[in-house]
């Protein structure tokens, strides 16, 4: 009997060594939402489906978001993931920034990643996943030039900031590149999750002529494409193929692959080569194009595009970032 409790005590211990070293393996990665929330069907949205098609794959990964309605719940949103010491907390946006520095600095020993914001580079524990918007911006406003009849064109904006101006920038280089006398009209929503904004702003838009309109503005966005879809007009997505928001009508989307970026900077995690610093996604690693649904591009038009596409990879062409090197982008004003 006493070699029977031996046995068994010692099979016990080593099944509680099994479970700890089976819980020690996993990975765990928190993601805070901006206020657009995970169903944005924008960024928040890829970046969540990035990571839970991770999971899947890859079981020793454990993935979990918490949404923010407002910016007040950015700081709470992380400190729930630190108090249960998740390996990596991601955080979609930009407009997370100061939130992220905060607890970044107050927890070195912390991994961060945050999504299109590079102020904290400095930070040894924040990966910076940053995209070169502005060449899938210059892309979709190359289809938008060459298609409208009008020659009046629309741009919806989230909100002005370095990084965002990128969009407009790289949109307004494109549609005059394709059609030089073109009437670009634009609005600054300030804010990502205004849908009757969005959708107004569209309605002024269209009342004035504009038979494309581009939104870079998040769940705003979804406001613009309706009310493009409702008016038989051509909209333009950003982020994800936003074609499934409006078939008929959703003729391209500027991609932004923060799916893949939010997956990479886990795996770095996993294998431990995580670093802190600016991660580019650009069409050169294709962190950045056009969405893959391109039906309603007529084929002069994809092929334009597409020489462009392969000119901006080699070096020929060279997409502006600032407002100074695109004067007609107005909203920075």
């Amino acid at each position: 009997m006493k070699k029977f409790l031996a046995l068994a005590m010692a099979l016990c211990m080593v099944f509680s060594l099994c479970a700890v070293a089976s819980a020690d393996d996993t990975i765990k990665i928190g993601m805070v939402t901006d206020v657009g929330g995970v169903n944005d069907k924008s960024f928040n949205q890829t970046s969540w489906e990035g990571l839970k098609a991770l999971a899947e794959e890859d079981p020793s990964f454990e993935v979990t978001y918490l949404e923010s309605k407002t910016d007040a719940d950015y700081q709470t949103n992380i400190s729930t993931f630190l108090d249960e010491e998740y390996d990596l907390i991601i955080c979609v946006g930009y407009m997370l920034a100061d939130a992220t520095r905060e607890a970044a600095l107050a927890n070195p020993e912390q991994k961060f990643a945050i999504i299109d914001d590079a102020t904290n580079a400095d930070l040894d524990n924040v990966a910076c996943l940053m995209f070169a918007q502005e060449q899938a911006s210059y892309l979709v406003g190359l289809v938008a030039g060459y298609v409208t009849e009008t020659k009046t064109v629309g741009y919806v904006q989230g909100m002005v900031s370095d990084s965002m101006n990128l969009f407009g920038i790289g949109y307004i280089t494109g549609v005059l590149e394709a059609c030089p006398e073109a009437t670009i009209l634009q609005y600054n929503a300030n804010n990502f999750g205004d849908i009757a904004g969005g959708s107004a702003a569209a309605k002024d838009m269209i009342t004035n002529g504009a038979d494309v309109i581009y939104h870079a503005a998040g769940g705003t966005g979804n406001g613009v494409i309706s009310t493009c879809d409702e008016s038989g007009i051509w909209a333009i997505g950003v982020d994800t193929d936003q074609s499934i928001l409006a078939p008929d009508h959703v003729i391209t989307s500027a991609m932004k692959r923060v799916d893949i970026a939010s997956q990479d900077i886990s795996k770095a995690v996993k294998d431990g080569s995580f670093k802190g610093g600016v991660y580019t996604y650009d069409l050169n690693n294709a962190g950045v194009d056009l969405a893959p649904t391109r039906d309603h591009i007529p084929a002069d038009v994809l092929e334009k595009v597409e020489a462009a596409k392969a000119a901006v990879i080699d070096g020929t062409i060279v997409v502006p970032t600032t407002v100074a090197e695109c004067p007609a982008f107005t909203l920075a004003e």
